[in-house]
């Protein structure tokens, strides 16, 4: 029998190395919005958005002045912020682009719309939004087919 993960489990919580600990809280603080929960001295932080205990953790613990990894090494690939709906994630990708944060890529996923970009340790960021599952592509069997179409980010974050 294979074993198949309950349906209500969810990723609660990311812990990212960062080189910086300063650096990196400003940076998913001032540009990102979230509020910074409790710090253990100069080696850890935590920060999450509408007062949970965390969302994100952020340490030196083996990271201290490190640099992020080379190109073709394993690791995590990104860490993905899901926002409610296209308003709040309109709102949050304008604040990025007011930061000035270059943007590595957006798209339409048919299933979700998205944009990409690296905090100051090189970490590969998500910002996106699910749309409704009634919406989302399928294919003539009833599979979903997601898509990776452009998407107008001035649209999403401007309103045009």
């Amino acid at each position: 029998m294979t074993y198949t993960a309950d349906p209500g489990t969810r990723v609660g919580h990311v812990h990212l190395k960062v080189a910086d600990l300063d650096r990196a809280v400003a940076f998913y603080r001032d540009v990102l919005g979230f509020e910074e929960q409790q710090r253990f001295g100069t080696s850890a932080a935590f920060l999450s958005a509408g007062g949970y205990h965390h969302h994100l953790g952020l340490n030196t613990w083996e990271s201290r002045g490190g640099q992020p990894p080379a190109r073709g090494t394993t690791g995590l690939y990104h860490v993905a912020f899901l926002y409610p709906d296209r308003a709040a994630l309109g709102r949050a990708v304008a604040q990025v682009l007011r930061e000035g944060v270059h943007l590595d890529g957006a798209a339409d996923h048919g299933v979700s719309e998205a944009v990409y970009f690296s905090d100051p340790d090189g970490n590969g960021i998500e910002l996106y939004r699910d749309r409704d599952p009634a919406e989302w592509p399928r294919d003539a069997e009833g599979d979903l087919a997601m898509v990776n179409a452009p998407l107008d980010v001035n649209a999403l974050a401007f309103g045009g």
